[in-house]
Parts: structure tokens; C-alpha cells; sequence
């Protein structure tokens, strides 16, 4: 997979390869996501990446995207590896823009590196994919009548996100490790936890959590766990084959 940001002059109808759009709430590209992009998407995509905060500096981003007391936020990862923390109203002000972009620059496929719930996203001809309808129910089909457990960013998220996991035969126990900020035993004792409370499966509802921390979260719970963007990447690679 080719990988870029910069470059609009190259679409995929000018040179017959597709393309993969990527847009973060955070900045691109994302050195955690993209080899979990890579190792499923084939061969011969090129693949453009760009970010909401791309090009922002904490002050611009403070200014802009500032949390609000009692309203839902979102959590995200810049280029120099550090996280913030974002109003969730205020991201989604600025995605149609970027999404169009994508769609601009001849992405054939785009896809939101988020596991938020979004409401009114939408493209006139690109196929765009948003884990937050995808992973809630691909989660209760495989549960079943399981009771599964979430690990969510932030604990505030616990209230304000889990709410789209209501196909869920039961409703979910939540404990909450960032990926970007808690270190692995932080997930490993949420995991812990989680089972303690019942849960007979797992989930790492966002898209920063990486094979490593769905190792960690297995090997201290003995839970299978499902890892977000490992099953976004995997059936988005379905519509570029």
C-alpha cells in the first residue's frame, strides 16, 4: 500500500489503482493505525491520510476544539505521540469538510479512524465507512448471549458512548484505559476488572487500541478480545480487493 498526504494530483481514475481515504480526529498519518491498515489492506492501494487537527497547535486546538463540562468528548492522538482531549460537537463541525477533501482527491473508499458515534456523516459518491455502525452490531452477533465487557478511552465515555451498543443482548459493563496515555497495565487491570464483573468477551472501543494492548488485555483476563480497528481494516480491505 502506498501511503501519502500532501499529493492532490494523483486520483485513482488517473492511474487505475484505488484508493483508500483515512480521516482521523486527531493529526495523520497514524503511526499506530497504519500497520494495522497495512497488514490487511492488498496490494496496489494507495492509501491518503488526513486529520482534523492536522496543522494545529495546542493553543489552536484549545481554542477550537476545547472539552466542555458535562458534554461528550472524544479523545485523540497528534504526531508527536501525545493525546487530547476534544469536544465531541466541535469535531464533528469540522468532518464533512475533511471527508469532502478525501472524496476531492479521488478516494474510491473513505474511512473515519474513529469509533465515535457520528450522526449526518455522509459522501455523494466515495464508500464511506464508519466503525461506529459496524462495530456495535458486529459485536453483539458475535457475543451473542454473552456479556461483554468495553474498555473505552475515557471514563466519562462510559455514559455518552456506550448508549450505540444497545443491539447488545445484554447491556454492556464498561471500565475505561486510554491507549494513548494509561500504559498496558492500566488496560490490563480494566480487563481484569471487567472480567470480575462478569464479562465473557471484550471489546477495545477505539481505534488507538493496537495488537499489543489486545494481547495484554487477552493474556491478563484470559477473555477473548476484539480489537476495533483490526476488524474495521479487515472488511474495509473487503471493498478494495
Amino acid at each position: 500500500m502506498n501511503l501519502e498526504q500532501a499529493d492532490m494530483s494523483n486520483t485513482s481514475s488517473s492511474t487505475g489503482r484505488k484508493r483508500l481515504g483515512t480521516l482521523t480526529i486527531g493529526q495523520a498519518p497514524r503511526a499506530d493505525i497504519t500497520p494495522i491498515l497495512l497488514a490487511a489492506l492488498p496490494d496496489g492501494v494507495d492509501c491518503v491520510q488526513i486529520g482534523v487537527l492536522d496543522g494545529l497547535s495546542r493553543a489552536d486546538i484549545a481554542a477550537r476544539y476545547a472539552a466542555r463540562e458535562g458534554e461528550p468528548v472524544l479523545v485523540t492522538r497528534l504526531l508527536d505521540g501525545s493525546s487530547v482531549t476534544l469536544d465531541k460537537a466541535a469535531v464533528r463541525r469540522d468532518m464533512d469538510g475533511k471527508l469532502a477533501e478525501l472524496q476531492a482527491r479521488g478516494c474510491d473508499v473513505v474511512l473515519i479512524l474513529c469509533t465515535g458515534e457520528f450522526h449526518g456523516l455522509d459522501l455523494d459518491r466515495a464508500w464511506l465507512v464508519e466503525p461506529d455502525r459496524i462495530v456495535p452490531p458486529a459485536a453483539a452477533a458475535i457475543a451473542g448471549p454473552r456479556q461483554v465487557g468495553i474498555v473505552v478511552p475515557l471514563p466519562e465515555q462510559a455514559a455518552s458512548e456506550t448508549g450505540k451498543f444497545a443491539a447488545l443482548a445484554k447491556p454492556p459493563v464498561c471500565e475505561a484505559a486510554s491507549p494513548y496515555s494509561d500504559g498496558l497495565q492500566a488496560l490490563e487491570r480494566a480487563a481484569v476488572a471487567l472480567r470480575d464483573r462478569g464479562a465473557q468477551v471484550l471489546l477495545l472501543d477505539c481505534m488507538g487500541f493496537t495488537e499489543a494492548h489486545r494481547r495484554a488485555a487477552a493474556l491478563a483476563s484470559g477473555l477473548p478480545v476484539i480489537l476495533s480497528n483490526a476488524l474495521i481494516a479487515k472488511l474495509t480491505a473487503e471493498l478494495l480487493a
